[in-house]
């Protein structure tokens, strides 16, 4: 792991097809969220690499940068069924960040391993210089597999 990836594992007692529905809806982000940001979301699920969901944001949630309430676009840069998302977004911010979340889902005895990620490695230079990154802590990322968790055991 660089310091420029978070990358956080948990057993899940629910099948890899249970975890992968509620990911591929966008609805299902807004359920496991763990910061707070993301309110509400519209759009059809997910099934291949560049389809894309609306997510209506709320960065006071963080209390970090005064950008209110605002729309960012997930863009799906990664497929497979059953097994892996991974998705960038697009929003206020021109050119996109660059930055990559993600999950890896692995059958195992009792359910699933899942594996949460966060990944700012391709991001601009002039995002880097900015000192922003990462914006969701590895805390984040762990609570939000605890949420995943109670929404499909």
């Amino acid at each position: 792991m660089t310091t420029e990836r978070f990358e956080v594992r948990r057993q899940i007692a629910a099948p890899p097809e249970k975890i992968f529905a509620l990911l591929c809806e966008p609805a299902g982000h807004v359920a496991i969220d763990s910061s707070g940001m993301l309110q509400s979301a519209e759009g059809d699920p997910v099934s291949k690499p560049g389809d894309e969901f609306v997510v209506h944001m709320d960065r006071e949630s963080l209390n970090d940068y005064p950008l209110g309430k605002y729309d960012v676009t997930v863009i799906i840069t990664g497929f497979e069924q059953d097994a892996a998302i991974e998705w960038t977004i697009s929003g206020q911010i021109q050119p996109p960040i660059k930055h990559l979340y993600g999950y890896e889902l692995k059958p195992s005895e009792g359910g699933t391993l899942v594996t949460s990620y966060y990944d700012w490695s391709r991001i601009e230079e002039r995002y880097r210089e900015a000192g922003i990154f990462p914006v969701i802590p590895e805390a984040g990322l762990r609570a939000t597999l605890g949420i995943l968790a109670r929404n499909v055991e």
